[in-house]
């Protein structure tokens, strides 16, 4: 069963999101998944979460939940957190339907 990631994004700084963003799809691709959608958030109806609004946001697909936690666990990704730190704050989540 496929499951997705959702990512939901507040970028802190552009320049290093763009670094991460132009490394993080070949990650991805490694461990069998794909970036479907991603965008810029532009309408919120509801936030009652204790939680900043987002203002971006990623959906990635992978063939099975061990292949997405193999993904968000591997060397190759935790390379990219320093970065993705600097870049944004991140809330990633996996989701199964």
């Amino acid at each position: 069963m496929s499951v997705k990631i959702i990512g939901l994004i507040r970028l802190k700084d552009p320049a290093a999101f763009e670094t991460y963003r132009s490394q993080v799809g070949a990650t991805v691709e490694r461990y069998r998944g794909s970036i479907v959608a991603r965008g810029a958030v532009d309408k919120t109806w509801w936030n009652e979460l204790p939680c900043a609004p987002f203002e971006a946001y990623v959906e990635l697909s992978f063939p099975s939940a061990e292949d997405a936690d193999r993904w968000a666990t591997s060397p190759e990704y935790q390379a990219l957190v320093p970065v993705r730190t600097a870049a944004m704050d991140l809330m990633l989540f996996r989701v199964v339907g």
